[in-house]
């Protein structure tokens, strides 16, 4: 496994950290422990397609292909919950962009 890939995978923990407690808090404290988990791994499965060996290409590029990543996984999730919670599935397609933006500011640093 490259840096690239652990490097994205802490970030995606990460962020589902705070994506969990953001939906904690728009929830009143009362959403259920698996809902706050596969909350979480979905952060941590776009964390998982960001940090793929993808080939390099500009930052532009990267930073669509992080969004468009991020999409596609959180769709998964937005899908699987009935599309009950919009700001989720947004904040997925944020990370994807952060992750990315994080990534290629180290470029072939963190490809090996």
């Amino acid at each position: 496994m490259n840096k690239r890939m652990k490097v994205s995978l802490i970030g995606g923990a990460l962020l589902g950290l705070i994506c969990v407690a953001g939906a904690y808090v728009r929830s009143g404290l009362t959403i259920s422990p698996v809902y706050v988990f596969s909350l979480w791994y979905n952060r941590v499965i776009i964390g998982l397609a960001v940090g793929a060996p993808w080939i390099t290409t500009v930052k532009s590029k990267a930073l669509l292909r992080g969004a468009i990543l991020g999409l596609l996984v959180s769709f998964a999730f937005y899908s699987s919950t009935d599309f009950q919670d919009p700001v989720s599935f947004a904040a997925g397609i944020l990370y994807g962009l952060m992750l990315e933006a994080w990534l290629s500011r180290f470029g072939e640093k963190w490809s090996r």
